[in-house]
């Protein structure tokens, strides 16, 4: 797989007893490859005794201004056990470059981060990202199972004593708080209803947080959600099904990085493997529809979904399409990745 990069482990710095953040030396040639905005992730190939290799997905904590690439892993399963437990300075790993839409359009604006547990690893890197070289304000409200389970406590304590009047930093432990519902998180968002707000953590936590923004009336365009789910395929050693002499096509137009193709589409491939196999440089990690990496806008036409992992009623509403999991339907199609 081309896009395909062995990085070598700088440092490894424990965070707490079961997080994890990963420095990697990138090797001459790929810096630009490895260039990330706030908020995006890295796909890593961990080894498995059942399957060869398995992927997973981790969030990049450094910000780019660092000079740095660096993801953070809390211990939660197999993958990000064997990251935490296995990696070790030297070591040397199978990595395709950032990748995700979970980012900010402009580092200038009012900023309410929404973040639990190890969902703190893209927040931070918009919120370092947003105090550096942003001038609005920012709000972040942090839940963790108890104090020593505070992902950069120190580090955030550093930030709010460099940004007096710009940060403002609000832990809920819920050892001594409970369980944050969505009535108590509206009670903490009702002051910065009016700000862009990005909310990252596990399923019962997002789904709290986004009925407090809807309830507080916040717009839909102005709440960013990351959407992670396991993965069940493989992008380092998938490689798309051939396609026969003959096949039916679509006529299909894609506006991207500011130029527009316009190719045969044969029904029967996915749209991501199909602009992959025609040589345009389309967004991808997962190549399952699962990451929302690959993400793109439908603007005319109809395609079929073969699964349902990412999108929501509202994404769908909005003309937002996985093209890991699209074929065509109608004899033409337009999309756009703009």
């Amino acid at each position: 797989m081309a896009d395909v990069v062995t990085l070598t482990v700088a440092e490894v710095i424990v965070e707490t007893a079961d997080a994890r953040s990963i420095v990697f030396t990138i090797p001459e040639g790929h810096q630009a490859a490895f260039a990330y905005a706030p908020g995006q992730f890295l796909t890593l190939r961990i080894p498995s005794d059942r399957t060869g290799s398995v992927a997973r997905c981790y969030s990049l904590s450094s910000a780019p201004y660092e000079g740095r690439v660096q993801v953070t892993v809390k211990r939660t399963g197999y993958g990000s056990g064997w990251v935490c437990e296995e990696l070790r300075v030297g070591a040397e790993i199978d990595v395709l470059p950032p990748a995700g839409v979970f980012v900010a359009s402009s580092l200038d604006r009012d900023f309410l981060l929404l973040a639990a547990g190890s969902g703190i690893t893209p927040v931070m890197s918009i919120l370092k990202s947003a105090l550096r070289h942003g001038t609005g304000q920012v709000v972040l409200v942090y839940a963790n199972r108890d104090e020593a389970s505070v992902i950069f406590a120190r580090e955030l304590a550093e930030l709010v004593t460099q940004h007096p009047g710009r940060l403002t930093v609000v832990h809920w432990i819920e050892s001594l708080q409970g369980l944050p519902s969505a009535r108590m998180l509206e009670t903490l968002a009702a002051p910065y209803r009016g700000r862009d707000a990005y909310l990252c953590g596990p399923a019962p936590f997002m789904a709290a947080a986004r009925t407090a923004l809807t309830v507080l009336g916040v717009p839909r365009e102005r709440v960013h959600v990351e959407k992670f789910h396991s993965l069940t395929g493989n992008p380092f050693e998938q490689t798309p099904e051939p396609v026969a002499a003959g096949s039916e096509t679509a006529r299909l137009t894609v506006d991207l990085d500011g130029e527009t193709h316009t190719v045969a589409w044969p029904r029967q491939r996915k749209l991501l493997d199909h602009l992959l196999a025609e040589g345009l440089d389309a967004p991808y990690s997962c190549r399952e529809g699962q990451c929302s990496a690959c993400a793109c806008r439908l603007v005319s036409g109809e395609v079929k979904m073969l699964n349902n992992e990412v999108p929501d009623a509202e994404d769908l509403a909005d003309g937002i399409v996985w093209p890991a999991s699209r074929c065509p339907v109608t004899d033409e199609v337009s999309v756009s990745y703009e």
